[in-house]
């Protein structure tokens, strides 16, 4: 029986290692973690017959001392080892390095179910930000035009979910009785720069690029090793859309792809394409080629970023051939996304803002400025590399006070302070932060408390979902005892 070993038990880890196991390999799973959970999860998977090494560094030499193989030689191409890494995995820890000096095959989870599903269209979305909101709205018009999908990747299931459930033949349900010939069974994925940059692969029917801004550079390095990941996947795409209002797009990224379509929601720009692969609001109406497709109002987000998005998801449904009436009924029915400018309670005419999904200093400040009310800003958490300075601008511009926790407390309060943010609180965490806003809020006559964090959620939380989850219960518990 070959070995496959899966690195990472996430929930992208957990669907590879069923895959393969359903496949007949011998999976060997290890996580550098040890916690309790992962403990209980080590004694579930055992029972199905999957090996789980906690407190693990993955290591080819232990693997192969372990094994009696003396040296890679005993391994050749067509017995050595499948390494399947989950995306929260960086590509170039030692282990990694090494399986490949060796010539295992080192892949990451969602290459690998792509390997498993090329068989259908493949429509994914990258960027830095505005990629959640777009896949969102993807899934929910191809859902409302009865297509066979659910959204994988970054939002809802681990791609090798998909592969599994198509492998076992249980399908998605089709919607109002469609067939597959009237449906065809896309796969919706959204990409971050980890899964495309262990995943050179995947080559997308349709991609999807939605803006470009700092982020990740302690993986990355540099923006350009961090653009070209990003760029790498939409080179492999048969067709291209491109945000147009994105300042990087635009003048860094049009050479590159001089046959992309392009979005624009200040109306028809032909310096970026021509009108038959045009796409932009004009005169209130989202027009494709120069046809109105449905009011850029139907969309019930605030922000210009989400009439960005709104674009971008519109655009890329109609290239995919969904019908006209479907795109509109579900634009103007999608109520939001979760963890994203979503509003979770309401207080004496204050309303409490869950933007956990805002991991970075960019998309903190779009969070910000799409609110039309004086606000409490709750920011902080694990601090990113980038630049904050126009965060900070917006802060000072916009925010009335503002409520730091988190490990990145100390140095946000003493970046704003000197731009001279007058009202700030250091607090060890959203348990102190929510009610001190809160407050703040009453004291201040402010309409809104925001959770924008500008932040990872990994000092205090195992993600960003988690954040917004104790967010929006702790903002529940303090309007319920404070009735």
């Amino acid at each position: 029986m070959e070995t496959a070993y899966v690195v990472g038990l996430g929930k992208s880890g957990l669907a590879a290692a069923t895959l393969l196991k359903a496949q007949g390999y011998r999976v060997v799973l290890s996580d550098s973690g040890n916690s309790e959970a992962l403990r209980q999860q080590q004694t579930a998977l055992a029972e199905d017959g999957i090996t789980v090494r906690l407190s693990d560094r993955f290591n080819p030499d232990v693997l192969l001392a372990e094994s009696g193989a003396a040296d890679a030689n005993e391994h050749s191409a067509n017995t050595a080892p499948l390494v399947v890494v989950s995306p929260g995995v960086p590509w170039d820890i030692p282990g990694l390095v090494k399986a490949r000096d060796l010539g295992w095959g080192v892949i990451g989870e969602l290459a690998y179910a792509w390997e498993q599903l090329q068989n259908r269209p493949w429509l994914c979305v990258t960027g830095t930000n505005g990629k959640t909101t777009t896949t969102a709205l993807l899934d929910a018009i191809f859902k409302v035009a009865g297509y066979p999908i659910q959204a994988c990747g970054n939002i809802g299931y681990a791609a090798c979910e998909l592969a599994y459930q198509a492998s076992c033949g249980d399908e998605i349900e089709l919607k109002d009785g469609a067939s597959e010939v009237d449906a065809p069974s896309w796969v919706l994925a959204e990409l971050s720069s980890y899964q495309i940059e262990a995943g050179q692969s995947i080559a997308p029917r349709i991609g999807v690029w939605t803006t470009l801004t700092p982020d990740h550079l302690s993986r990355h390095k540099t923006v350009e090793n961090y653009a070209a990941i990003k760029a790498s996947l939409l080179l492999r795409s048969e067709i291209q859309l491109l945000n147009g209002d994105d300042a990087y797009l635009r003048g860094q990224a049009k050479s590159q792809f001089p046959t992309a379509y392009w979005t624009n929601t200040q109306g028809l720009d032909l310096a970026l394409a021509p009108l038959e692969r045009s796409i932009y609001i004009e005169d209130g109406w989202v027009k494709v080629a120069g046809e109105a497709l449905l009011e850029a109002s139907s969309l019930r987000m605030h922000g210009q970023h989400n009439q960005q998005n709104l674009l971008l998801a519109a655009g890329a449904a109609h290239l995919a051939g969904v019908p006209k009436a479907a795109i509109a009924q579900a634009i103007r029915e999608f109520s939001g996304v979760p963890h994203r400018l979503e509003q979770v309670a309401q207080w004496q005419g204050i309303t409490f803002i869950n933007d956990s999904k805002a991991t970075n200093y960019d998309a903190a400040e779009v969070g910000l400025a799409a609110m039309t009310e004086p606000t409490i800003l709750i920011a902080g958490g694990a601090p990113k590399d980038g630049d904050d300075s126009a965060w900070i601008a917006r802060i000072k511009a916009q925010a009335l006070a503002v409520v730091l926790v988190g490990d990145a407390a100390p140095q946000f309060a003493e970046r704003m302070e000197a731009a001279g943010v007058v009202r700030l609180e250091v607090l060890p965490s959203l348990t102190e932060g929510v009610p001190r806003a809160a407050e703040w809020a009453q004291e201040l006559k402010a309409g809104a408390v925001l959770l924008s964090p500008a932040c990872a959620s990994f000092d205090q939380y195992a993600n960003f979902e988690c954040r917004g989850e104790d967010f929006r219960q702790l903002s529940q518990a303090f309007c319920n005892s404070h009735a």
